[in-house]
């Protein structure tokens, strides 16, 4: 089997650029707009069925038309220019795994698989979501598309359940941080994931209902000396970084109707201690070295009807234009330990609208008109993006 998806997108931003459009708002309200074009996901998979219960699947992807490697200009007080190694390579490997079928009630997958925590790890398709990037909630504090090396348990239970379990590496709290919680801590940058702890991560999902599929995923796991040289100091031998992440999600479809919605919320121990331990590592080091919270949380709904549903025309049967709504929240450092500030220009709410037309199911064309709204005196960031995209099988 051979498939793939892609992206190509462009936004006007309607806000500043600079580095100290936060830490010095008043200056930057009246800012020109600024563009960008970018290939967000580029992805080729190959599958092969081997008979017995036997088959892989292979999925290489690009991200933003290159390498995994970046220069970013940091909008912090220092504005530093930093090269961003997101995964060690030179193009990120995002699934490869046997897997092994012994009945519709059990499956054992193994090698490099997805870890479905949340809506959009699950459903990151660009014909899976209304919005031309990716939705920001989830893509902000999760690894987005979330992948790891590990052993899966999978399969249906009856007729309206499907199951999944599995076992994987621990994240990193070295690469935890204000901006994006503990979503860096998937990442690798050598040949290897380190694995001194590992985390378990389970979904449900259900079927009871026509059109309605409604999921529950978590993911518990030790974050603290998961570095490839990890402190051996005594004073942090009970400091576990312990990650709760708890996901309620659903997608309906039925009457020409999309409904799709999220909240995740997530909890870290030792976020204190973590937080003054990588601020006190090397500037060297891969780590952001901010605070980083002890909570944080994300929810959003989007919601689109098929206008073409309303036309008899034939010539448009195999056609959909959806116009849709979408609403989002997100908070990074929703709560911190007493001695972490909390920096509040991360936190946000999206209100977006827009329509996705479908000139057959495997490609879209979508335009959206984003509101991006900061708490005061924070400037909002609002933008106009057009995108085209593709999802399917080749053969």
């Amino acid at each position: 089997t051979l498939g793939g998806y892609g992206e190509a997108v462009a936004s006007r931003n309607f806000y500043s650029s600079n580095f100290n459009r936060y830490s010095k708002a008043e200056q930057y309200k009246d800012s020109p707009s600024h563009g960008r074009f970018d290939l967000p996901h580029v992805v080729f998979f190959v599958g092969y069925e081997f008979g017995n219960g036997w088959r892989m699947n292979t999925e290489i992807e690009f991200e933003h038309g290159g390498t995994e490697a970046a220069v970013e200009l940091e909008a912090e007080e220092a504005g530093e220019y930093e090269t961003e190694v997101e995964r060690g390579g030179e193009v990120a490997l995002e699934q490869f795994w046997i897997e092994k079928t012994f009945s519709r009630a059990f499956n054992l997958r193994m090698g490099h698989i997805i870890v479905p925590v949340g809506l959009t790890n699950g459903n990151h398709l660009p014909t899976q979501f209304f919005t031309v990037y990716r939705p920001e909630g989830e893509n902000t504090i999760l690894p987005c598309t979330w992948h790891e090396t590990g052993i899966s348990l999978w399969g249906y239970l009856g007729k309206n359940w499907k199951y999944e379990a599995q076992l994987i590496p621990g994240l990193d709290s070295d690469l935890f941080g204000r901006k994006n919680w503990i979503k860096g801590g998937s990442a690798s940058p050598y040949e290897f994931k380190v694995a001194n702890t590992y985390a378990g991560v389970l979904r449900l999902d259900n079927f009871s209902i026509p059109g309605l599929r409604a999921g529950l995923s978590g993911y518990y796991g030790h974050s603290f000396k998961n570095s490839i040289q990890p402190s051996e100091a005594s004073k942090y031998d009970d400091v576990k970084g312990t990650v709760y992440i708890g996901a309620f999600d659903f997608d309906y479809q039925a009457h020409h109707i999309i409904a799709r919605g999220y909240f995740d919320y997530g909890h870290l121990t030792n976020s204190e201690v973590i937080s003054n331990y990588n601020k006190a590592l090397s500037k060297y080091s891969l780590s952001p070295r901010t605070n980083v919270g002890s909570e944080a949380l994300c929810t959003g709904i989007e919601i689109g009807y098929d206008i073409f549903s309303q036309i008899k025309s034939s010539k448009i049967k195999e056609q959909k234009f959806y116009a849709f709504g979408r609403y989002e929240y997100y908070d990074p450092m929703f709560k911190t330990d007493s001695d972490i500030p909390k920096t509040i220009w991360y936190q946000r709410q999206k209100v977006v609208g827009g329509i996705n037309y479908f000139p057959r199911n495997e490609i879209v064309i979508k335009a959206e008109y984003s509101a991006g709204i900061l708490k005061k005196p924070y400037n909002n960031e609002n933008s106009v993006s057009i995108g085209i995209a593709y999802s399917g099988f080749f053969n």
